[in-house]
């Protein structure tokens, strides 16, 4: 089967989406499946991928890592594309992503899978403050709804997404099919050797969160949580692995708070080699941000063995719900520091909870998730031959 995938985000802009269109991509090549890609060139930077074609794009103001691809600069794959023989358009952003696919598969005749990603109406606040809650949610409910309503099924990663959808009165089919990790190599990555380079006592507990620095992903919740465990661990350390736009008011209340010396922030790290050596140096995984529709990051946690302390709520809700490698915790600073002591604190706890983690991640493998996909696509693909034969 030959899919073409339309993105208005991709590498070397670091995103959970990225992430999730690289993992699907990769474990549906092992099953057989041709996937090409269209994204916004963003540069230099652009890695050279076979199947990534790199379309005309804008810099966007006040965001100079995003990219928005330029309306109308892509008559080649209007004018040559159906001579590739795609069978599934699969849409994985709602902006000028979502309007070139659906022009190409209204085009082609083609069946559309839209991917939902985002929950955009718990963003509002933290990057609209001028547009009122009320008016932004319902903006943004009434364009997920069209948006949703114009494919043929939408992909969202966890049930929680799926029943906001539901709530949005999105009527079209909803498969739940988070995206898998890829067990099929060692998650390995020497922890030790991370520890001597960067000057760690190898015996020092580490606390670890990995992602953008944004005010979604609540981390002054964590950086209180870290000034409550450092009473009970004077020597904890908290690594901050990512970038983003709130680093710099993170950096000035770790200095007002006197949190220096137990929090380092790491900045953008390789995910394929540096990123997983901080996951096996680290003691525990935490993890606030209330507004997930999955957590790429937790998974990857898991399938370094490393134990994960995070709130409950939406789409990390679904990976804490077996309590295997993971503990819930209210969004309360005082409980969530308490969670995470007991496990840093609990050496066989703690050995248990590594082991579960590993068999956690195993049963979302990269293989089976784009396995589920795959045969979500062989539906759409079924049921608009039967259409045509009947026409």
């Amino acid at each position: 089967m030959r899919v073409l995938m339309v993105s208005d985000t991709y590498f070397p802009r670091i995103s959970g989406v990225a992430s999730s269109i690289r993992s699907f991509r990769a474990g549906l090549a092992r099953l057989g499946h041709e996937v090409d890609l269209i994204v916004p060139r963003y540069g230099v930077d652009d890695m050279n991928e076979p199947g990534v074609f790199h379309a005309d794009a804008w810099r966007i103001p006040l965001y100079p890592e995003e990219r928005i691809m330029a309306p109308g600069k892509h008559a080649f794959w209007e004018q040559c594309g159906k001579t590739l023989g795609y069978d599934v358009i699969h849409i994985q952003t709602p902006f000028v992503a979502h309007i070139y696919g659906l022009r190409l598969a209204r085009k082609w005749g083609i069946p559309v899978a839209v991917s939902y990603h985002t929950h955009f109406e718990a963003y509002i606040g933290h990057y609209y403050p001028w547009l009122s809650r009320t008016g932004g949610r319902a903006m943004v409910r009434a364009i997920s709804r069209r948006q949703c309503q114009s494919a043929d099924v939408i992909i969202a990663p966890s049930t929680a997404m799926a029943r906001v959808l539901g709530s949005y009165g999105v009527r079209t089919r909803i498969d739940v099919i988070p995206t898998g990790i890829d067990m099929s190599s060692s998650y390995g990555g020497d922890g030790s050797d991370f520890r001597i380079r960067n000057g760690i006592n190898l015996t020092r507990p580490i606390i670890l969160y990995a992602g953008r620095l944004a005010p979604e992903k609540n981390i002054p919740f964590l950086l209180e949580v870290t000034a409550r465990l450092r009473t009970a661990i004077p020597d904890i350390l908290m690594l901050m692995a990512g970038d983003g736009p709130a680093r710099p008011a993170l950096e000035a209340f770790v200095h007002e708070h006197h949190l220096t010396d137990a929090v380092r922030f790491l900045g953008y790290v390789d995910r394929d080699t540096t990123l997983k050596e901080i996951y096996r140096a680290a003691d525990l995984f935490v993890f606030a941000s209330q507004t997930e529709t999955q957590g790429m990051v937790l998974l990857e946690a898991l399938a370094a063995g490393l134990p994960i302390v995070a709130i409950s709520a939406l789409g990390v809700a679904d990976l804490l719900a077996s309590h295997q490698g993971t503990c819930s915790s209210k969004a309360d600073p005082d409980k969530f520091s308490a969670a995470c002591l007991e496990i840093l604190k609990n050496p066989a706890l703690h050995a248990r909870m590594a082991t579960e983690a590993v068999q956690h991640a195993m049963r979302l493998s990269q293989d089976a998730m784009s396995r589920r996909l795959g045969e979500t696509y062989a539906g759409l693909v079924g049921v608009a031959d039967a259409i045509r034969g009947v026409a």
